[in-house]
């Protein structure tokens, strides 16, 4: 592609160490798209023929369904990089690849179609699809995720469990409360993915190397051909741009946070000491030198992975703080953390609904839990304060009532409202019904508490929203027909 410069062959070592398409190969079909609105757009600047333009996206189509194992329906291979691909030793990248293989199916032709673009707004494209293409499918599991929480929550009903601060027990919620705790979480990634794919949906493509095409091509066809929002509005910021890969790695370490918390939760709650919930069998291995263990594999591997989408967004940061204005061949290593965080995450969200709607939780432990521990002991400072009692003396009088319970072993209930009036005069009968497990719960009744009535709705709120979530849109690879207008049409 650059050998006109130089006379002496490159050295066969360095030639194979900085060949990218060992791994760059995962954009093959993110050129063939970034080719395809390439050639419409110097299609209608009279670059192409309309002859040369349709013999060109024709050829696209057949590498498109090469890559996809449909060759006069004989499949090329079955594992994740074709044969073909991987052997095709003369091709430095996948522009070279994608570039030769062209050549071979349509001629001669196939090389005007690098007539007004670079390699640098080629590579920038191709990672925008890239990532593109990962939020939407990463956004379809997120909402399969979504709702085998939610699925859990209903089966939970009223259910209670301890939550916990300082992983102490602290006071009784819903077991759909706790749920929905990381349904929120999600809910968050989700929207922080959609807000990332507002900035990446923009097209490169006619930046040139550095400076812009040097052919007054009308960038708007590229950007309407791939379905993006418009053009990026300065060349030398569009070849070096990788804030989007950077924002993308961080937004998916933050949901690798929230899946890793959730996997920490239930293996705690799975051992012996708390017994909250059963792990799936299908989902879990054993030990191969005790038999009794079963070993929670998805969670622990869900926690790892988690710190490798961490390392990638920070390896992606390092990478570009110090790299000059415009295009370095340093980007070249940001490949593949892109590829690697877009592998983990959608590895995660493979198994993860699958998994959530397969758990066992022990209502009968976690309740038990729920209600022993004084875990009632905020509701009743709430009743004293209600009873005019300031807060902080409520809390000192129940503080005190709670060391007596420690001390004669028994919970607020059992403790004789006579004893209790030695306290405080202000209790009467009425407080026992304050601190009934279905009381404690419905105390605290405002948005975002678990009273009863309150996490009812929010399961409702959270079903409709997850219902009403945007549909997923589809970059067009292999290069389907459609017809964009030009500026002058417009």
């Amino acid at each position: 592609m650059w050998s006109g410069r130089f006379r002496e062959p490159l050295d066969k070592t360095f030639e194979q160490w900085q060949r990218s398409f060992p791994f760059d190969w995962k954009l093959y079909e993110a050129e063939i798209s970034a080719s395809g609105a390439h050639a419409r757009t110097i299609a209608a600047a009279g670059i192409l023929t309309p002859a040369e333009e349709e013999a060109i996206l024709a050829g696209l189509r057949e590498i498109s369904e090469q890559r996809a194992g449909r060759i006069d329906g004989i499949e090329t291979s079955g594992s994740d990089a074709p044969v073909r691909l991987t052997s095709a030793q003369q091709a430095e990248d996948v522009h070279h690849f994608i570039e030769l293989e062209l050549t071979r199916i349509v001629g001669s032709v196939a090389l005007k179609l690098h007539t007004g673009r670079s390699r640098n707004e080629q590579i920038a494209t191709d990672m925008r699809i890239y990532v593109l293409d990962g939020i939407d499918t990463l956004t379809r599991l997120l909402k399969r995720w979504i709702e085998a929480l939610l699925d859990q929550a209903e089966t939970a009903g009223d259910a209670v469990m301890p939550s916990y601060t300082h992983l102490q027990r602290a006071e009784p919620v819903l077991v759909a409360h706790w749920l929905l705790a990381y349904v929120s979480m999600i809910e968050r990634d989700y929207d922080r993915l959609l807000d990332c794919r507002k900035r990446t949906n923009i097209c490169p493509l006619g930046s040139g190397a550095v400076a812009g095409a040097t052919l007054p091509l009308d960038r708007s066809i590229a950007a309407r051909f791939l379905y993006m929002d418009g053009s990026t509005s300065n060349s030398m910021d569009a070849t070096s741009d990788r804030d989007f890969l950077m924002e993308f790695a961080n937004t998916v370490s933050i949901l690798g946070v929230h899946i890793s918390r959730f996997a920490e939760e239930l293996t705690l709650f799975a051992t012996a000491e708390f017994g909250f919930v059963d792990l799936p069998e299908a989902y879990s291995t054993g030990s191969s030198a005790m038999p009794q263990k079963k070993n929670p594999d998805l969670t622990e591997l869900a926690r790892g992975k988690a710190a490798r989408l961490i390392g990638n967004a920070t390896a992606l940061a390092t990478l570009l703080k110090g790299l000059p204005l415009a295009y370095n061949k340093d980007l070249q290593e940001g490949q593949e953390q892109a590829f690697d965080v877009v592998d983990t995450i959608l590895g995660l969200l493979s198994v993860l609904p699958g998994f959530t709607s397969k758990l066992k939780f022990n209502f009968d432990r976690m309740r038990t839990a729920a209600t022993t521990g004084y875990l009632n002991a905020m509701a009743a400072a709430t009743y004293l304060s209600n009873k005019g009692v300031p807060f902080r003396k409520a809390h000192e009088i129940i503080g005190n009532a709670v060391r007596l319970g420690i001390k004669t072993h028994r919970e607020l209930d059992a403790i004789t409202l006579p004893e209790l009036q030695q306290l405080s005069p202000a209790f009467a009968e009425d407080f026992f019904a304050a601190i009934t497990l279905e009381a404690t719960l419905d105390c605290h009744d405002v948005i975002g508490g678990t009273a009863r009535h309150r996490v009812a709705e929010a399961l409702i709120a959270a079903r409709s929203r997850i219902q009403s979530t945007q549909k997923e849109t589809q970059i067009p690879f292999g290069n389907d027909k459609q017809e964009v207008e030009t500026e002058s049409e417009k």
